[in-house]
């Protein structure tokens, strides 16, 4: 194991014992705020009840998101309800899925579609993920073989995506994606399944596995906090730029003619 100090710190301050954990897809579930304030912060309301598990809407009301730990088998469910080009779809993620990860998706649910045609392998292939050439559907597994992510196609013409992870001491989780989910949605989870950066975890939040590397760092709560609320501006300043971007739109339609004297009887 690793160690590391932070500098800058200030006074007053006492240091906290955290871990960079890799593989990130080993490094259990996280914070999940990690995702919801994200959410919210880009504009998605809060439907979560009272002691009830975590509910967020999306803006236009046709995705929501939710993390309930207690329903079996427990974990993320993400709904897309149909609209004028897309089916209904759906996401289903076990609650040890990092959040980092789930962030991947989720994120990707607020930002303008990319004009290019995803491409769900080509975040593995850069990662240099195998393709065992013999396997029963289409496969891409990490250099380590922990994590994979797979293509199903039955004899009808159904598809489904399918990922995961786990190691020998049972630590694991997965993710299954309905054949109408948006293809650039599952690209950008592949994405942030094979990213190489490590995911930070508090003391006592690291799952026991042979299979994981740790190193340690001590970090001020006014770091954590700062790197919490930059994430959220960020997303802040996203919405904000792409309201302001509909509403400077020119209209299609010319405004009424208003007299002069009519617009100042208004103020």
């Amino acid at each position: 194991m690793k160690s590391k100090q932070w500098q800058g710190w200030g006074s007053g301050e006492q240091a906290e014992q955290h871990y960079l954990v890799e593989p990130r897809a080993l490094a259990g579930g996280g914070d999940l705020r990690h995702v919801s304030e994200f959410l919210r912060a880009s504009g998605w309301r809060d439907k979560s009840k009272a002691g009830g598990p975590l509910s967020l809407e999306s803006p236009d009301r046709t995705v929501r998101i939710a993390y309930d730990p207690y329903a079996l088998p427990g974990g993320w469910t993400i709904h897309g309800k149909s609209t004028g080009h897309q089916d209904e779809w759906g996401v289903n993620l076990s609650r040890q899925t990092p959040v980092e990860i789930v962030a991947g998706l989720t994120d990707a649910l607020t930002h303008p579609r990319s004009a290019h045609a995803p491409n769900v392998w080509a975040p593995l292939q850069e990662q240099r993920w195998d393709t065992p050439p013999n396997a029963e559907h289409i496969t891409a597994v990490s250099p380590d073989g922990s994590a994979w992510m797979q293509f199903h196609q039955d004899p009808n013409g159904g598809a489904m995506w399918w990922s995961g992870a786990k190691d020998p001491q049972g630590n694991g989780w997965s993710a299954q994606f309905t054949a109408t989910t948006p293809m650039h949605l599952v690209q950008a989870f592949s994405a942030a399944l094979a990213s190489p950066e490590p995911v930070m975890r508090p003391r006592g939040r690291v799952p026991h596995s042979g299979q994981i590397r740790t190193t340690s760092v001590s970090v001020l709560p006014s770091q954590l906090s700062a790197w919490q609320q930059a994430r959220i501006t960020a997303a802040r300043a996203a919405t904000w730029a792409r309201n302001s971007v509909r509403g400077n739109k020119p209209r299609s339609t010319a405004r009424p003619h208003t007299h002069a004297g009519s617009a100042r009887a208004r103020r």
